[in-house]
Order: structure tokens, then C-alpha cells, then sequence
């Protein structure tokens, strides 16, 4: 089981990845404050995490590939956070670029799920407003959990029922999706620990509707230079969105940072 070297709040001690990124369902934020909470009122509210990877100097993908940036450290968090989660949301850009496969749980954390009442395996969330999506990809043929799809109502008629044959699809907005209402049906699903691996313009998309609860963000020891995208793309924040340090961890020259939610001034 990956270890990380912990550098703040307290430096010198050397933690699991799986307890120390530990968070139970509806992780309160700290200034008790749940937009999407009104629409899973019978269930605990959902709690967004998001998993980016980015260079020293802000890139957020090398040669129009996230996975470029990464090192094995980074990699073994990446499944560690997936096992901790009940769903993984993804942009439908990130799963055509990154060949996204079947989503599985460490074995080593599947007794942990089946403790905490979560399934074996995280399940797939893919947003899609046109549902231009490689249907017949091992991420949804051979998923071990039914993967969903969120999508718009400008999807095509014989691309919902392509889509539907593979996994369960839910329209949650007219021209684009409505992330607010998609991380709610998420939550209402009984899925409310939710992981986003991105790309940029989710996360953008994200923070925009005020719906990021944590940041993990993990510099990788390179320089890149050149026009490649930060983590985060779209119209900029009318406000900046704040957040505070909760932990930095280190492993083979990766530094893992964890941003927690700040209340607005």
C-alpha cells in the first residue's frame, strides 16, 4: 500500500495514502454550506473531490496528455482515491484522451468498501452533452459496476439508445450539462463521495458552480514551458474562489498537496 512522506501540518511522519485521504460520506464544508445538498434531501450530501496532476510552471497535460506528467507515485494515489469514492466523474474530452479502461477498486480496499456499504468497484460517470462517446470501449463493456452517463437534451435519439445499452443515462440539462444537478442525481443515487479526475473544463466547470470540496493537486517535478493548459479552463471565476492548505505529502519528488474548500469573504 502506497506510503507518503508527510510534510504539513506536522513534517517528519510517514502515513498510508488510504487513511490519510480518508473522508466519510457528507464531509461537512466548513462553513456549512451545500448547494447541492437540496437535491438529495433523503441521502447524505455529496462531497466532490478532485484528482489533477499538474508541472512545476502550471501545465496541466504534456503533448495533450495528462498521463505524460505522471510517475508511479502519482498513479498509486490515483487508484487509492478512486477506491475511497463511490463514483468517478469524468469529461467526455479526458476519457477519449486518456483511454480510460474499467474502473476497479485495490483489492486491498474492497473489504474497506463493503464495511463502509459501498459497491466493489467506484462506478463511471462520463459527462457528455452529445454523447460522442466510444461506446464500445472496455470502460463501459467491461465495467464492473453499470457506468452512468450525464448528458444533455440535445443528444441524439440513436445515441441514447446506444449509450443506454451500456450503462444508465440520466439528462440533466437542456444545452449543457447542469453541473449542480448532475452532482445532486450523483448524490440522490446513493453515490454521494464523488470523485473527478477532470479534464480542465470540468474542474473550471466546477468551481464555477461552487461544488469543489477538496483539491488534490500533484506538482510533478518538471518543467514544461510552452502554451499547454493549467488544470482549470472556461470564463474566469467572477470571484476567486478561496481555499486553505489541509496537507502536503511527498513521494519521489512529487509533492501532493490537499486543498479544502474556504468560506467566501
Amino acid at each position: 500500500m502506497l506510503t507518503l512522506n508527510q510534510l504539513h501540518p506536522a513534517p517528519g511522519g510517514v502515513v498510508r495514502a488510504a487513511e490519510a485521504y480518508a473522508r466519510p460520506a457528507g464531509h461537512p464544508r466548513p462553513d456549512g454550506h451545500d448547494r447541492a445538498a437540496d437535491l438529495a434531501p433523503d441521502g447524505p450530501a455529496p462531497h466532490v473531490t478532485v484528482n489533477m496532476v499538474s508541472s512545476i510552471d502550471g501545465a496541466a497535460t504534456l503533448a495533450g496528455r495528462v498521463g505524460t506528467l505522471t510517475g508511479p507515485a502519482d498513479q498509486e494515489l490515483l487508484h487509492v482515491l478512486r477506491s475511497l469514492c463511490d463514483v468517478l466523474l469524468v469529461g467526455a474530452a479526458t476519457i477519449r484522451a486518456e483511454g480510460y479502461g474499467p474502473v476497479r477498486a485495490l483489492p486491498e480496499l474492497v473489504e474497506r468498501r463493503r464495511e463502509l456499504g459501498q459497491a466493489p468497484a467506484p462506478r463511471l460517470a462520463v459527462l457528455s452533452r452529445a454523447l460522442d462517446l466510444d461506446l464500445g470501449s472496455s470502460a463501459f463493456t467491461a465495467a464492473v459496476e453499470r457506468p452512468l452517463v450525464l448528458t444533455t437534451e440535445q443528444a441524439a435519439p440513436e445515441r441514447l439508445v446506444a449509450a443506454r445499452a451500456v450503462a444508465e443515462v440520466l439528462v440533466v440539462g437542456e444545452d449543457t450539462v447542469d453541473l449542480v444537478a448532475a452532482v445532486g442525481r450523483l448524490a440522490a443515487e446513493g453515490l454521494p463521495r464523488v470523485l473527478s479526475e477532470g479534464g480542465p473544463r470540468v474542474l473550471g466547470g466546477l468551481f464555477a458552480a461552487d461544488l469543489v470540496d477538496e483539491l488534490c493537486l500533484a506538482v510533478s517535478p518538471v518543467v514544461v514551458a510552452g502554451a499547454e493548459p493549467r488544470i482549470t479552463s472556461g470564463p474566469s471565476l467572477a470571484t476567486p474562489h478561496p481555499m486553505r492548505l489541509g496537507a502536503v505529502y511527498e513521494r519521489d519528488g512529487f509533492l501532493f498537496t490537499r486543498w479544502l474548500r474556504s468560506p467566501r469573504g
